[in-house]
């Protein structure tokens, strides 16, 4: 049972540990925020990040994210992997040479967010982006899980990723990990953390494993997993070598209120969207076998509410109404994980509402419902 710091309700659906209920972070959020903002320096400062991203008068601009931080002398990055050392940017990792991750092989098909649609596990998009007209058992994906991100979601699956960016190990060179990419590889996958602080060292790879896979006449799709927070240029390259190769650009849209998603991420939603927006205007119907853009929503329980929901889905459906939108059930983990697993009756609901704008719509990670 959780009580807001401001209102003082109490429900289960409200996390102690961030201290504000979504009604306050909606119709008071100078006050949320200013709670949330401590739960987030609290947080970030066990892995020796800082609080919010830094914009000291006469530092040095980081333009590699969305966050565009501006570093004072001996400041690092939102991310951890830059720094400003004697008035110039240093990159403990991110570029060409040096990546800061782990990588794995997952068999196909697999549990990708978009394996309802994707080329790997329907065969959508065969025989230019498929090996077969069904899922492609007897091959793998890439799957490359970066050390840092460009948000702080205190509701974070994957917030392991944090001690990589603390230790700054294990790294691997763009050439080295495309080697990785053989000849039963047939798509890359880049999440995380996420691909947006290190998006250089992802580009660089995939140019080189695609380049080799033409030169072989083999298949390779890169797909990315990510919150979209890229600079925009960088944004639209990533998302030409997903439409070139057949691969999916997968966006986390965890919000649609700015001020939640600053209460729950520590930044500002409106880079990712205008990236959504600016990918899809551009690309989407350039390849609809597959689908080349997606949204995913993680139903946090008490916060990303059917409202959210809806207004998430008649964002996409103004770019256009049929790109696949899933809905993923909450497991309770990192600072919030004294909150339940997401209600069937939720999930339903913020089903419902999608529907009402959007022609393909999922719900995942069904049997964590409750």
């Amino acid at each position: 049972m959780g009580k807001c710091r401001i209102c003082g309700e109490e429900s289960p659906l409200i996390s102690g540990k961030l201290g504000v209920c979504l009604d306050c972070i909606r119709r008071k959020p100078e006050k949320a925020l200013e709670v949330t903002a401590k739960v987030h320096a609290d947080a970030r400062k066990t892995f020796g990040l800082p609080p919010s991203p830094p914009r000291t008068r006469g530092g040095v601009r980081c333009e590699v994210c969305a966050n565009c931080c501006v570093i004072g002398e001996d400041e690092t990055g939102y991310c951890g992997l830059v720094a400003n050392e004697n008035g110039r940017l240093v990159r403990y990792a991110g570029f060409p040479d040096k990546g800061l991750l782990e990588y794995y092989y997952d068999s196909l098909p697999t549990n990708c967010v978009a394996w309802w649609f994707c080329a790997g596990c329907t065969g959508r998009g065969y025989p230019r982006y498929a090996y077969l007209p069904k899922a492609e058992i007897g091959y793998e994906n890439l799957a490359v899980f970066y050390g840092a991100c460009s948000y702080d979601c205190l509701f974070c699956q994957n917030w392991h990723f944090r001690s990589l960016t603390q230790k700054r190990q294990p790294t691997i060179s763009a050439e080295e990990l495309a080697a990785k990419a053989h000849e039963k590889v047939s798509c890359i996958c880049y999440f995380g953390g996420d691909p947006s602080p290190q998006i250089i060292h992802a580009l660089k790879t995939s140019q080189i494993a695609l380049q080799k896979a033409q030169e072989e006449k083999r298949i390779l799709r890169i797909c990315w997993e990510t919150n979209g927070y890229m600079n925009p240029k960088l944004a639209l390259k990533a998302a030409e070598l997903s439409l070139y190769s057949g691969g999916i650009v997968k966006f986390d849209l965890k919000t649609w209120s700015n001020s939640l998603n600053v209460a729950l991420c520590g930044v500002s939603n409106k880079p990712t969207l205008e990236n959504f927006r600016r990918i899809g205007e551009k690309y989407y119907k350039a390849r609809l076998e597959p689908p080349l853009l997606t949204a995913s929503t993680l139903l946090v329980p008490g916060y990303v509410d059917a409202e959210e929901v809806e207004n998430i889905a008649r964002f996409i459906a103004e770019i256009d109404p049929t790109i696949p939108y899933t809905l993923l059930a909450f497991y309770p983990q990192y600072v919030m994980n004294d909150l339940p697993t997401t209600s069937r009756k939720t999930a339903e609901e913020c089903y419902r509402r999608a529907r009402k704008h959007l022609e393909n719509v999922r719900i995942g990670n069904v049997h964590l419902l409750s």
